[in-house]
């Protein structure tokens, strides 16, 4: 029991069910043998009893034989009788009666030289006792019984070897009983342990569903004593999804408040370097409207970002991605681009399902990426289309590009490649990836067709099959 303690409590910390179960088995261990040992002895003292009234019977079977004549007590034993007392097919057995004054009347006279030796037993009574004659050990019966001139003895004692054979068959069968049944238990109780922790499982799976984007609360069937569990998890996730709200709308407002000034300045900038000013502040003035142009764009990516994780938004409407893709075109058409940058479309026909808003600032956020990091004289095309696996857009340029190493890390937020010569915040990429995942998508970053480059695959899933004509 002690070295088990340590087992439960250390050992195995890593495993809910084997610690119930090994608090299980330490009673079972415990109250095994125990149990066993007590049947052992009841069973083993009913045979002993059994055993005995054979021997208390041939005692009174003598008994019957002492017969009063004349004033003298006579026991007639005939050789066939005295055959049939003696027979046993395991054992010797020994009888002796003795008169009132203790003369052998009939039988083996050595019995009375038992060790120890038994009082005489009054007329009625029954003595038992385990003996030993001339160093073999005996099972002895004495009974008093009233012949007429007083109490006669009658002695009956058999060998012990089948008792010790039926104390080790009963041994035996008690000890295969308990384990078997000790076995029994322990397969049930793991079983009924496995069964019992599958709510917990489920819930577990529950569990591993949610994130700051679904903090719905879990509505699975527990039992009694995981319904307050259940209830502090959805106290949390609605506790969590009001914080993760107030982010995003402060995220958001913020954005938006940020935006007008940062645009209204820049502005000003743009007219200030139109109006007559000493060439020696243009480079100044050219740096403040790049750094502006920097954090509108930064306002703008957060203010996207919000929108993203924003679960009230539908992205189930129905659209087309060539559609996004030329509005994309369009708008990029009156931008200044950097010196020597082509861009190009290539559009096919691509129904997909989706917020046209959030789609349209995940291909614009591919697109400035593109420029920004492709460096001066990049081809940059952007494609859409449809296959098996569902409608795509993707953005290809035939920039530096990024090692496979660094591609996971580049669309984690404010992340940029170990390369990256570009000027950007580091959310483009992410903000994509984020809107894929938000449309049940994903965003990849792959290799160029042909050359160095990349090429960015937004992939959203395919349209449902549909529904049958009624």
């Amino acid at each position: 029991m002690k070295a088990l303690g340590p087992w439960v409590a250390e050992g195995v910390r890593s495993s809910l069910q084997r610690r119930l179960f090994g608090w299980l088995m330490l009673p079972l261990l415990v109250a095994t043998p125990l149990l066993g040992i007590a049947l052992y002895h009841q069973v083993q003292s009913s045979a002993q009893s059994w055993l005995d009234d054979g021997l208390e019977d041939t005692a009174l079977t003598l008994a019957g034989q002492i017969d009063l004549r004349g004033g003298e007590l006579r026991i007639d034993i005939s050789a066939t009788m005295d055959r049939a007392l003696r027979f046993d097919r395991q054992d010797d057995v020994f009888y002796l009666v003795l008169g009132p004054r203790g003369e052998v009347m009939q039988g083996d006279a050595g019995l009375a030289e038992v060790q120890p030796q038994p009082r005489p037993q009054p007329a009625g009574d029954t003595y038992y006792g385990d003996v030993k004659l001339r160093g073999r050990e005996l099972r002895l019966v004495q009974l008093g019984r009233d012949c007429g001139q007083g109490v006669c003895q009658i002695l009956v004692a058999e060998t012990l070897h089948k008792r010790d054979a039926l104390q080790r068959e009963i041994g035996g069968l008690v000890a295969l009983n308990g384990l078997t049944l000790a076995l029994l238990l322990a397969l049930a109780g793991w079983w009924a342990i496995r069964q019992g922790l599958v709510p917990l499982t489920g819930l577990s799976a529950e569990l591993e569903r949610r994130d700051l984007h679904r903090l719905t609360p879990l509505t699975a069937r527990l039992p009694r004593e995981l319904v307050p569990l259940q209830a502090a998890f959805n106290r949390l996730f609605e506790r969590l999804d009001r914080a993760a709200g107030a982010q995003r709308e402060f995220l958001a407002d913020a954005a938006h408040q940020l935006r007008t000034p940062l645009t209204s300045l820049q502005t000003e900038i743009e007219l200030a370097m139109l109006e007559p000013h000493d060439q020696r502040v243009e480079p100044l003035l050219d740096r403040l409207r790049q750094r502006v142009v920097r954090s509108a764009r930064l306002a703008q990516q957060l203010l996207s970002l919000a929108r993203a994780e924003d679960r009230s938004v539908d992205v189930g409407a129905a659209l087309d991605l060539r559609d996004i893709a030329i509005e994309s075109g369009q708008d990029w058409a009156h931008r200044a681009l950097p010196s020597g940058v082509d861009l190009g479309f290539e559009l096919a026909d691509a129904p997909a399902l989706g917020h046209a808003f959030l789609l349209r600032e995940a291909l614009e956020n591919l697109v400035h990426n593109a420029v920004s990091y492709a460096g001066a004289g990049a081809r940059i095309t952007v494609r859409c289309g449809s296959s098996a696996e569902g409608p795509w857009l993707e953005v290809e340029d035939n920039g530096p590009g990024i090692p496979p190493a660094d591609r996971p890390a580049a669309m984690q937020r404010f992340r940029r490649g170990g390369q990256a010569a570009g000027t950007g915040s580091g959310l483009g990429l992410a903000i994509a990836a984020d809107i894929a995942g938000r449309h049940g998508g994903r965003l990849e970053l792959l290799d160029a067709h042909h050359g160095p480059g990349l090429r960015a695959r937004l992939s959203l899933p395919p349209l449902p099959d549909p529904a049958p004509a009624a």
